[in-house]
């Protein structure tokens, strides 16, 4: 199986757009859900899962293949998804002014609420939805992507030490959300 993935990979890093389509079906799943946990938002994780694979598809080529193309692929997602946000964020910050310079700093609220019955998963999902991005996006790489903070840390461009905070807040914030 390893050798027909390599062989797939090494097709459509020479164009081959079939080849490509086979990764883009293998892996649209995991890098939709990976968006959709980074930006709690269906319409933007949709949005961000085609540019990741646009973005793979002008990028592939020139992929040396040190690592596993899910390592690879999952970590250009991320790069689009923070680089978006970034620059979506200091649009903002351009456009927004305010005689209240925290309401730069709040998060983005989220519809909560809703009747019982949906389930812990449910709970949970609403929970990491409504963190604050900069600790959602830490928490999604750390605990449900399994990066380290070293890794965190280059991938976003934040300290070592502000990922490990950003966790530790992101872990108190849940505990509390779920306790209610």
């Amino acid at each position: 199986m390893q050798a027909d993935s390599t062989d797939i990979i090494r097709r459509a890093q020479r164009g081959d757009e079939a080849a490509f389509e086979t990764l883009y079906r293998a892996h649209v799943g995991r890098v939709h859900a990976l968006c959709l946990r980074l930006t709690a938002d269906p319409a933007q994780a949709e949005e961000f899962t085609q540019d990741a694979f646009v973005r793979a598809w002008e990028r592939l080529a020139s992929s040396r293949g040190e690592s596993a193309f899910s390592s690879w692929l999952y970590r250009l997602t991320v790069n689009v998804v923070f680089l978006s946000q970034r620059a979506s964020r200091r649009r903002a910050r351009r456009v927004f002014t305010s005689e209240d310079p925290e309401a730069l700093e709040r998060p983005q609220d989220h519809a909560g609420g809703g009747g019982g019955g949906g389930g812990a998963q449910l709970d949970l999902e609403r929970a990491v939805a409504a963190l604050p991005p900069g600790a959602r996006e830490v928490f999604v790489l750390h605990d449900v992507e399994g990066y380290r903070h070293q890794e965190i840390a280059e991938l976003t461009g934040i300290a070592v030490g502000t990922s490990k905070a950003q966790l530790f807040r992101a872990r108190r914030l849940l505990r509390e959300a779920l306790s209610k």
